[in-house]
């Protein structure tokens, strides 16, 4: 554990379903102690309303929030699905990178559970990560960043890069590449809450016809 501040503390963790144990943890020890809760790939930061909250609460209380975390922890949450197109500007590009056919990086794509490692980048972009991480999936999701960033990529992209799946929420410059589309809004500042998505939802992808 390290302070961040004299209100916050960042823990540091193996994996990224350690994280979120780790931070279902945090929510039942310290509950509404809490200001909010950030999770990132392999850290959680934790936020205190004040700094002399944070000086009362014990180094053991955030360990345990962290500690002894195993496949008894396991939680997974009802998928989400999101419909998408694979109409994406770079599907046949990664195709021939992977050695695959479209339709078996289709396959790929559509049959991979997911699930959302943080957010970021833009109001409700999620950093997609496969359930099961390896194989062809593993390869797909490591594509890396376009040599020349896009000016505009259109808001619903559905995208791979660096280890992740990402949608963009609202068109924007990115350098990932495009799989296809969708219609779902991943973010609506009227919407309660306003992302679609938060850090470890389960996510699948169902291909239109």
């Amino acid at each position: 554990m390290r302070h961040v501040g004299d209100r916050a503390a960042l823990l540091e963790l193996p994996d990224n379903a350690s994280v979120h144990a780790a931070a279902r943890r945090a929510r039942s020890l310290l509950g509404d102690q809490l200001a909010d809760i950030v999770p990132g790939d392999r850290t959680l930061l934790l936020v205190w309303p004040d700094a002399s909250v944070i000086s009362d609460i014990s180094e053991l209380a955030l360990e345990c929030a962290c500690s002894e975390i195993s496949d008894d922890d396991a939680h997974h949450p009802e998928a989400i699905v999101i419909s998408i197109r694979y109409d994406g500007a770079d599907l046949e590009a990664i195709a021939t990178t992977l050695g695959l056919s479209t339709e078996a990086v289709v396959k790929l794509h559509g049959e991979t559970e997911y699930v959302v490692a943080f957010m970021g980048f833009s109001p409700g972009f999620p950093y997609l990560i496969a359930a099961g991480r390896g194989g062809d999936v593993g390869r797909l999701l490591a594509m890396p960043r376009l040599a020349s960033p896009r000016t505009e990529v259109p808001a619903g992209s559905v995208a791979v890069a660096a280890g992740y799946c990402g949608v963009y929420p609202r068109s924007s410059p990115g350098g990932w590449n495009l799989l296809g589309h969708t219609e779902a809004v991943l973010f609506d500042a009227q919407r309660d809450p306003p992302a679609l998505l938060s850090p470890g939802a389960r996510v699948r992808f169902e291909a239109l016809r």
